[in-house]
């Protein structure tokens, strides 16, 4: 399956939860779901299996993966020491596309990765162009000079979507950002009950 391009707000509203990756917009105004049958309780008479995908779907759409590389991740997941959930987390929020968008330099992952495509972030001072290169501890994210005047990264940076987690240390006057450690299993920034994604996984793969 592709990356998702069509409506945001609709996919908010599915899902029943805000996911600032995402949307910068919020479902806040029609908190139901879409459909020409009007507002309806959303995750009313959801079975086991409906309540996990919902919860799979949040961290496909939120970090903007396809399923296949989702499902690359819960496998890498799973081969590492922790739990599965907790370390699954803190890969996806390791993304640099994420840590871009985390630090604060573009509005939603897909803006971060954008920035990333087009070659204007340096990693430990290296150009990098792939948006899913997991970032280590320690390494310094920043943006070169023409990715620092853009508009859209001077309008991030003034108003910023989510504050800065503790793990990402911001220096305000070089515009660098450091992943000081790794994240934690609760770093997403929206409601997640990761355990239903480890289950919808463990017959699957």
């Amino acid at each position: 399956m592709s990356r998702y391009t069509g409506p945001r707000l609709k996919i908010l509203r599915a899902l029943g939860t805000d996911l600032p990756g995402l949307s910068r917009k919020s479902m806040a105004d029609r908190p139901h779901p879409p459909g020409q049958h009007g507002p309806r309780k959303v995750g009313a008479r959801k079975s086991e299996f409906g309540q996990q995908l919902i919860e799979k779907q949040k961290l496909r759409f939120n970090y903007g993966l396809n399923e296949t590389q989702l499902r690359r991740l819960v496998l890498e997941a799973r081969r590492q020491p922790g739990t599965t959930g907790g370390k699954l987390i803190e890969l996806l929020e390791r993304r640099l596309d994420n840590l871009v968008f985390r630090a604060g330099f573009a509005v939603t992952i897909p803006a971060a990765r954008q920035l990333v495509r087009h070659g204007h972030v340096r990693l430990d001072g290296r150009r990098v162009t792939i948006p899913s290169v997991c970032v280590r501890p320690g390494s310094v994210i920043r943006l070169n000079d023409k990715g620092r005047a853009l508009d859209v990264v001077k309008a991030a940076l003034a108003e910023p979507v989510l504050v800065r987690p503790e793990w990402i240390s911001f220096d305000e006057a070089t515009g660098e950002a450091r992943l000081t450690h790794a994240p934690d299993g609760d770093a997403a920034p929206f409601p997640l009950d990761i355990h239903r994604v480890v289950e919808f996984y463990a017959t699957r793969i």
